[in-house]
C-alpha cells in the first residue's frame, strides 16, 4: 500500500462509501515504485495540475476548431477571426477567439475507432480497450507517480459519468479518482444520519475492524484490501475541513453566473476550487455532441458550443487572474471528430479520421495551431496526432517519466503513454 492513513473519526454514511470503493473493484495492487514516494515534489518547470474537459460524444470539429468556410463540408457554422493573425475558429467560440494566444489547437487528431466507449477509453489511457486488464487513466497516473499535493483530498476527481470511467485501472486503490456526478451536488451523503452520533459510529467502526480483520485473513485477495483500504480512505477524507470544496454554493451568485449555469459552466467552477485545494486532476465530462440529426437545431450544437465556450473562457480567465494559470495544464478532448458531408437528419455521423482537441495553461506554447486538415476536414494532411500522442504531451506538460516502464501485477510492462510521442512543437 502506498499510502499511510491517519485515524480520524468517521462521520459518514455507508452508501458514498460504497459508491467510492466500488471505482476500485476488480483493480490490482501495482508493487510502488520508491522513487515514487507520495508527496514527491514536483519540477520546477511541471504543470502541477490538470483540468481535462472531456467532451463525450465526438464534438464535431468543423464546426468549433476546424471551421471549412466556403465548403459544403461547413455547414451552417461561420468562421470568426481569433487574436492570432489568419487564424479562425467556429463562430459560436467568440470567447476563446478572442483568448487564442492562450491556446494550442490540435487539427490533425486522428484515432483507429468510430465507436463511442472504445473511443473515450483510448482518449483517456491510451490503450485499446480489452477484456483482460483494466489500464489506468492520466489522473491517476499523476497522483501514482508525483503523489499528493493535499493529503485530505483525493489525488483525481471525476465529474460526470464515472461509472464508464476506467479510473484507477491495474494501479492501487488509493489513486482512483473521487466521482461527482452533479458539479452543483458535490460530493453527496457526506453527512452522518441523524441517529448515529459520532460515539455510536465509533462503535460500530471498532466492530467492523475485528469483522474485517478476520475476513482479510481469511479471504486475503488483492481486490478486497483495495475495497477495505479505498472505506478507509473514504472516510478520512469526508473528515476534512477541504472537503468544502466540493461546494460551489459557496462562490458568490456573479462568479456562478459568469461560468454559466450549465453543467459545463459549474463543473469548470468546480475544476477550480478544486486547483485551488491542490487537487492534481480533475476531469469534468460534457456530453451531448452525439449530433447525428438537426445538429444545427435551438438546442443542438450552436448552443452547447455557446456554453462550453463561456465555460473555457471564463476558467482560462479565472485561472489567470489568481494565479494559477501557469502551474495548471487546461485540456479539451473527445473521442473523434463528424462527418464533412451533413447527413439526411440534418446531422453528422462519426468520423475518426480528423478531429481536434486543444491544450492551454502551464507548459503550454499559445497562440499556434497544430497539424492541418484537408479542405472538407475529412482527413489529416499535416502533423498526424493519436490519443497517446496527446496523453504523451500532457504528460510530459507534468513532468512524468514516459520512456520509464511499469509492470502490472500480471508483470505485464506499460508505459504511461503507451507508445506516445509528446508534440515537442506545443511544450514550453
Amino acid at each position: 500500500m502506498l499510502h499511510s492513513f491517519r485515524q480520524t473519526p468517521p462521520s459518514t454514511r455507508r452508501r458514498l462509501l460504497e459508491d467510492l470503493a466500488r471505482t476500485t473493484m476488480g483493480v490490482s495492487l501495482l508493487p510502488s515504485l520508491s522513487s515514487h514516494a507520495a508527496g514527491a515534489a514536483p519540477a520546477a518547470d511541471a504543470a502541477r495540475h490538470v483540468i481535462y474537459l472531456y467532451m463525450q460524444g465526438a464534438m464535431s470539429h468543423i464546426d468549433t476548431f476546424d471551421p471549412k468556410p466556403g465548403r459544403d463540408a461547413g455547414g451552417e457554422t461561420r468562421a470568426i477571426k481569433t487574436s492570432i493573425p489568419g487564424v479562425s475558429i467556429g463562430e459560436h467560440l467568440p470567447g476563446l477567439a478572442r483568448r487564442m494566444q492562450d491556446l494550442a489547437i490540435i487539427r490533425s487528431m486522428t484515432t483507429e475507432t468510430g465507436a463511442h466507449a472504445q473511443g473515450a477509453y483510448l482518449m483517456r489511457t491510451s490503450y485499446r480497450m480489452l477484456g483482460s486488464i483494466r489500464h489506468p487513466f492520466l489522473g491517476s497516473w499523476l497522483t501514482h507517480v508525483k503523489g499528493r499535493l493535499n493529503y485530505d483530498l483525493p489525488g483525481s476527481v471525476v465529474v460526470g459519468a464515472p461509472n464508464r470511467h476506467p479510473g484507477a485501472g491495474y494501479l492501487e486503490a488509493g489513486v482512483a479518482p473521487a466521482p461527482v456526478g452533479d458539479p452543483k451536488l458535490g460530493l453527496q451523503n457526506t453527512k452522518p444520519p441523524k441517529y448515529l452520533d459520532e460515539k455510536n459510529f465509533e462503535v460500530r467502526q471498532k466492530l467492523i475492524s475485528r469483522f474485517e480483520g478476520k475476513f482479510r485473513a481469511r479471504y486475503g485477495t488483492t481486490e478486497v484490501k483495495n475495497y477495505l483500504d479505498y472505506y478507509r480512505e473514504a472516510v478520512r477524507l469526508l473528515q476534512s475541513p477541504d472537503l468544502v470544496a466540493f461546494d460551489i454554493s459557496q462562490e458568490p451568485e456573479k462568479v456562478r453566473t459568469a461560468y454559466g449555469e450549465n453543467r459545463i459552466g459549474q463543473g469548470c467552477l468546480l475544476a477550480r476550487r478544486l486547483v485551488e485545494q491542490k487537487v492534481r486532476f480533475i476531469e469534468v465530462e460534457f456530453g451531448g455532441w452525439d449530433n447525428h440529426k438537426d445538429i444545427y437545431s435551438s438546442t443542438g450544437l450552436p448552443a452547447k458550443t455557446a456554453d462550453l465556450d463561456q465555460a473555457l473562457s471564463t476558467l482560462l480567465g479565472d485561472l489567470q487572474q489568481r494565479g494559477l494559470l501557469d502551474r495548471t495544464l487546461v485540456v479539451l478532448a473527445t473521442e473523434f471528430g463528424r462527418t464533412p458531408a451533413i447527413n439526411q437528419n440534418a446531422g453528422r455521423d462519426h468520423h475518426p479520421g480528423a478531429f481536434s482537441c486543444l491544450l492551454a495553461g502551464a507548459g503550454i506554447k499559445g497562440g499556434q495551431v497544430i497539424g492541418e486538415t484537408d479542405a472538407d476536414g475529412k482527413a489529416v494532411q499535416d502533423g498526424h496526432c493519436y490519443p497517446a500522442d496527446l496523453n504523451a504531451t500532457i504528460a510530459a506538460a507534468c513532468g512524468l517519466p514516459l520512456q520509464e516502464e511499469f509492470r502490472s501485477p500480471s508483470g505485464r510492462p506499460f508505459h504511461i503513454a503507451n507508445e506516445g510521442t509528446p508534440l515537442s512543437q506545443v511544450l514550453s
